[in-house]
């Protein structure tokens, strides 16, 4: 008890450092509102700072020719800045593609040293081109711009790896607190163990299996399931072990068909990610149902793993169940967004009479 309270203390606090760091300044309408001032005031920069009236010189003839030169400059530098945070440095730099990049940086620069010599040559043909200045001018204003954009870029990974880390260990506080509570479901271990004692009793040879298989189970839930992740083979025997306790809990009341076919080569996965949709297809596929059967496969080939669970349910039915028994459909699929993101694929859906669960993951 001692241990659940003081996960359930820091989770909270956890969970209220979490919607603390959301500050303002993190959301969309800020980051809008933040990047216009910066624009606006950087590219306002040269009309303010410039002398007074009564101080200037007579106004050039081409200062509007002029102004609309520096609009379309500063618009192409915004779009760079953009583009160099949003698809160079993601698609090159961390693809450690710098000769592409460098290529990229070349190109923008020549270009914008050649748009100068068409506005030049097009707009004001009394003035002639001057080329050194153009280049030491377009390539430090190009250098500015790339390092603000390239810093702007690593601050928001920085804080996006900070913000997802910290979700991180939210979620394995609330998994290890949920999985604390009850691993699995208290009525299974209750039930398990009275069939233990029927099997003592009537000195069957089934017995000693059944020992081995529950001590098995509750060795991965306690030593085991403290690993960032497992080998596939273990999450596997784990899940066998809970099934073949299943069924000899209830016998032929329940058709269980079983499919697991793994490679060679060993993959590794986060543990107690697979047994919550086994335990639901027990919990909600049992009972008043008939005819209950319950369809497992799992294969694994080529990086890519296909996980399906389907149950018979009776949508007439509807079983008062436990709310700490699980760690729940909902929170496993937090887990899977929050750890492998766009790395895997989870279908849940009802059809003719059967609850299907469909998940596609990729393994590293």
């Amino acid at each position: 008890m001692v241990v659940l309270d003081y996960l359930t203390v820091h989770t909270g606090m956890t969970t209220i450092a979490n919607d603390t760091k959301q500050a303002w300044y993190s959301r969309t309408w800020a980051q809008v509102f933040l990047h216009a001032v910066a624009w606006i005031t950087l590219f306002s920069l040269p009309y303010l700072l410039r002398p007074s009236p009564d101080q200037r010189h007579a106004p050039d003839a081409d200062e509007q020719v002029w102004h609309i030169h520096y609009i379309i400059n500063a618009c192409i530098l915004t779009f760079f800045f953009y583009l160099n945070s949003s698809v160079l440095i993601p698609g090159l730099i961390y693809r450690k593609k710098y000769l592409q990049f460098s290529c990229v940086l070349l190109l923008l620069f020549a270009g914008l040293v050649y748009f100068r010599y068409l506005f030049i040559q097009a707009f004001i043909t009394h003035r002639q081109f001057e080329l050194r200045p153009t280049i030491l001018f377009t390539f430090f204003t190009l250098l500015f711009i790339l390092a603000c954009s390239t810093a702007w870029r690593m601050i928001r990974d920085k804080m996006n790896a900070d913000k997802l880390a910290s979700a991180k260990e939210n979620e394995n506080l609330k998994t290890e607190l949920s999985l604390l509570r009850s691993q699995v479901s208290p009525h299974f271990m209750f039930n398990v163990l009275n069939n233990m004692v029927a099997l003592a009793r009537k000195q069957s040879d089934q017995l000693e299996p059944s020992l081995i298989k529950l001590s098995s189970l509750m060795r991965y839930m306690l030593y085991e399931a403290d690993e960032d992740k497992v080998p596939l083979d273990k999450e596997t025997d784990y899940l066998q072990s809970y099934i073949d306790l299943q069924q000899q809990r209830f016998g032929t009341k329940v058709q269980v068909n079983v499919t697991m076919q793994l490679p060679e080569i060993g993959y590794e996965i986060e543990p107690m990610l697979l047994i919550p949709f086994v335990e639901n297809a027990f919990k909600h596929g049992t009972g008043l149902i008939p005819d209950a059967r319950i369809d497992i496969e799992l294969r694994a080939r080529q990086g890519l793993l296909q996980f399906s669970v389907m149950n018979k349910y009776n949508p007439e039915y509807t079983e008062i169940k436990d709310k700490t028994s699980g760690i729940g459909l909902t929170n496993v699929r937090r887990r899977l967004n929050l750890l492998y993101k766009n790395n895997h694929q989870l279908l849940i859906n009802k059809k003719e009479g059967w609850f299907v669960v469909s998940l596609q993951l990729h393994l590293h």
